[in-house]
């Protein structure tokens, strides 16, 4: 994100508050006009700088909901792969490479605890995954 100037990033800001807020609304915060805030968006969305508009749910409205965090150890030649690997993997919510003793931070959101177990199967099966440990979520703070 490095040709974006002080209003681009005030725009993805009020986006990442609320991805739901219309261009007339964002215009009004920001203090620029209707079309310069619907232009920029365009922009950054062509640019592929937003890539997806979502919806973040309260975890308190799913109760089944299992969330984990799993820390991920890769053999080094394969990194590249396994990303690839791990990136199809629907329920892999986020995935973040890191420093440390582990290389990549993988986020999962499943429905069950069966569904659950599928997943870090999966994970744990993909040729370069050397090693992992996972953490449940299990209330937020």
């Amino acid at each position: 994100m490095t040709d974006l100037d002080a209003n681009d990033r005030r725009l993805i800001a009020a986006l990442q508050r609320n991805a739901r807020a219309s261009v007339t609304e964002l215009a009004g915060a920001l203090g620029l006009s209707r079309a310069t805030v619907q232009t920029r968006l365009n922009r950054l969305v062509e640019r592929g700088v937003i890539r997806r508009f979502t919806v973040e749910l309260d975890p308190a409205a799913d109760v089944e909901a299992v969330r984990a965090v799993m820390l991920i150890e890769l053999q080094g030649a394969l990194g590249r792969s396994v990303t690839r690997r791990l990136r199809g993997i629907p329920q892999i919510a986020s995935l973040h490479s890191t420093n440390g003793a582990w290389d990549l931070v993988a986020q999962i959101e499943t429905g069950s605890l069966a569904e659950f177990d599928q997943v870090l199967r999966q994970v744990r099966e993909i040729q370069g995954v050397v090693n992992s440990e996972t953490c449940l979520l299990l209330d937020t703070a």
